[in-house]
C-alpha cells in the first residue's frame, strides 16, 4: 500500500492524499482547494498530480473548502466515483461548493479585466453551479461511528472530531493479503471544550496516522475568558468609541459560534443596545443546516436550546442576503457589529466591509481564527500599516483585535489530548500535513518527546511506501 501526499504538504489548504492499495484501488482522501496563494495557488488548484478518472473513491473529512473545494473540478475533470462522508457534510457541501462557484465567476471578473489591460488571455473557473450539481448526486452520507463498506476489503467509520460540523475522523480498516492495516486520517482536530460541537472522541486504534498540525507551536487562550473578552471588545468600539466592529469569520461554524456567544450575552442583558449583521449569504443557509444536525451538539447546547429554542437568533440580530442591503451598511454611521465572510478576509463581503470602514481609529478588526500567511487577513493580522484589497491600497488605521481562542483548530496540547488513546508502540508513523514547516518540526519534537517513534513531514508528491 502506498500514500501519496499532493496538498497541504508543509502549507495548511489544499488538503489531499491518495491511498493506492496492492490491487490497484485509490482512494482519495480530501480534495481541498489551495487558499490565499495568489497566482501561485491558482496553478496549484488547476495542476493534477494524478488523472481524476483514475480515482475510485473520495473520502471527504469535512466540508471545509480547503479539504472539499475542489471536487466539482475533478468531477467536471472525469471522476465518477462515489464521494463518501457525513451527513452534515454532504448538507454542508450543497451550499458551500455552490458559494465557491459563484465567488470564483465574480473574482474572474475582477482579474479578467486587469488581464485583458495587461494583453493576457481572460481566465475560466474552475467549475460552475452545473458541475457542483454533478458533485452532490454522487456523494453518499453515511452515519457516525457506523462501519461503512467502501469496497471489498476496505471498511470506514467516521468518528467525532468536533472541528467544524459533521466533520469526521477517518478510520479506514484494509485487508489485503490477509493481512489487517489500520489506516487513520484525522482530517481537522476540533477543541477538547468547543462552543457549540461534540468534543473529538477517541477513535481505534491504528498503524499509520496523517494527522493536522496547524497550531502544532501554540496553546490558545483559555476559552473560559473567551465571551468576556468578546463583550469588552464589543463595549470598547461600540460603546466607548461609537465605531464598527468588524468580525471576518467562516461562514461555517465561526458565525454561529459568536451568535451563540452574543444570544447568550443578549439573553443576559449585557449586550449594549446595537445592531448586529450577519452579512453572508452562506452563512444564513449554514445556519440553517446547524439548527438541523442536533445530533452534533454538545451537552451545553442541547440544554440551552431547553430555554432558548434556536440559539442563533435575538432581537436585532439582523441575517443578510440581499447584496443592495449588504452594502448599505458602508453608509451606516452608526455603532454596529458586522460578521461576515470569509475569515481569512480573501473573499466575500468581508472584503468590502474592509476596505470601507479600516482607515478609521474608531473601528475594529476582530480576527477570531487561522489565516494563511500569505492572505489578506494574515496582514491584517500582522497590522500592517497599509494593506491592498481590490489593487487599492488602503492605511489601517483601525485597531485590531486577535481572539485565536475561538479557533475551530486544536492546538498543541489538545493535538496530542486527542491522540494519546492511541497505543505508542502500535502506531508505526505518523504523517503531519495541513500545517506550516516550522511549526511542523516543532509539533514532531513534542510528539517524539510524548514517545511516538516516527514522524514524517512529508512534501508534495512524496510516496510513502506502507508495510
Amino acid at each position: 500500500m502506498q500514500i501519496h501526499f499532493s496538498g497541504a504538504t508543509r502549507t495548511v489548504t489544499g488538503s489531499k492524499h491518495l491511498l493506492v492499495l496492492d490491487n490497484g484501488t485509490k482512494i482519495l482522501l480530501d480534495c481541498g482547494m489551495y487558499q490565499g496563494l495568489g497566482a501561485d495557488g491558482e496553478a496549484l488548484n488547476r495542476d493534477f498530480d494524478f488523472n481524476p478518472w483514475d480515482i475510485d473513491y473520495l473520502i471527504l473529512s469535512h466540508a471545509h473548502i480547503d479539504h472539499s473545494g475542489l471536487i466539482p473540478y475533478w468531477v467536471k475533470n472525469g471522476f465518477k466515483g462515489k464521494i463518501i462522508c457525513t451527513q452534515a457534510t454532504r448538507d454542508l457541501c450543497k451550499i458551500m461548493l455552490a458559494d465557491t462557484a459563484h465567488i470564483q465567476e465574480n473574482d474572474l471578473r475582477f482579474i479578467n479585466k486587469r488581464r485583458l489591460r495587461k494583453g493576457e488571455k481572460p481566465l475560466k473557473p474552475l467549475y460552475d453551479s452545473t458541475d457542483v450539481i454533478d458533485t452532490i448526486l454522487l456523494m453518499q452520507g453515511v452515519d457516525f461511528n457506523k462501519p461503512y463498506t467502501v469496497c471489498d476489503g476496505v471498511e470506514l467509520t467516521f468518528t467525532f472530531i468536533g472541528h467544524i460540523l459533521g466533520s469526521g475522523c477517518v478510520n479506514l480498516k484494509i485487508t489485503e493479503n490477509n493481512k489487517l492495516t489500520r489506516f487513520c486520517f484525522t482530517g481537522d482536530i476540533g477543541r477538547e471544550n468547543g462552543q457549540l460541537l461534540k468534543q473529538p472522541q477517541a477513535f481505534p486504534q491504528a498503524d499509520y496516522i496523517i494527522t493536522e498540525s496547524t497550531y502544532g507551536d501554540r496553546l490558545h487562550d483559555d476559552i473560559k475568558n473567551t465571551e468576556e473578552k468578546l463583550l469588552a471588545i464589543v463595549r470598547n468600539t461600540c460603546v466607548k468609541k461609537k465605531g464598527k466592529l468588524i468580525i471576518p469569520a467562516f461562514s461555517l461554524g465561526r458565525t454561529q459560534e459568536l451568535v451563540f456567544a452574543l444570544d447568550k450575552m443578549e439573553n443576559k442583558g449585557l449586550l449594549p443596545k446595537i445592531n448586529v449583521y450577519v452579512d453572508s449569504p452562506l452563512s444564513v443557509s449554514a445556519t440553517d443546516i446547524m439548527r438541523k444536525h442536533t445530533e452534533c451538539y454538545n451537552e451545553e447546547l442541547l440544554e440551552y436550546i431547553k430555554t432558548d429554542a434556536d440559539p442563533f437568533g435575538f432581537n436585532r440580530l439582523i441575517y443578510i442576503q440581499d447584496v443592495a442591503v449588504s452594502k448599505s451598511l458602508n453608509d451606516l454611521d452608526e455603532p454596529c457589529i458586522i460578521i461576515s465572510a470569509s475569515g481569512m478576509m480573501e473573499a466575500g463581503r468581508i472584503k468590502h466591509h474592509l476596505a470601507n470602514t479600516i482607515s478609521n481609529p474608531r473601528n475594529t478588526v476582530l480576527v477570531v481564527g487561522y489565516c494563511e500567511p500569505n492572505s489578506l487577513g494574515a496582514r491584517i493580522r500582522n497590522k500592517d500599516p497599509f494593506v491592498r484589497i481590490y489593487g487599492e491600497e488602503y492605511a489601517l488605521n483601525a485597531e485590531v483585535e486577535i481572539m485565536d481562542s475561538y479557533s475551530a483548530h486544536g492546538d498543541y496540547q489538545e493535538m496530542i489530548d486527542y491522540l494519546s488513546c492511541q497505543n505508542k508502540d502500535q502506531v508505526k508513523e505518523i504523517f503531519l500535513v495541513h500545517g506550516e514547516y516550522e511549526t511542523q518540526v516543532n509539533y514532531r519534537e513534542k510528539l517524539l518527546a510524548e514517545g511516538y517513534q516516527k514522524i514524517t513531514i512529508p512534501e508534495r508528491g512524496h510516496i510513502a511506501i506502507l508495510d
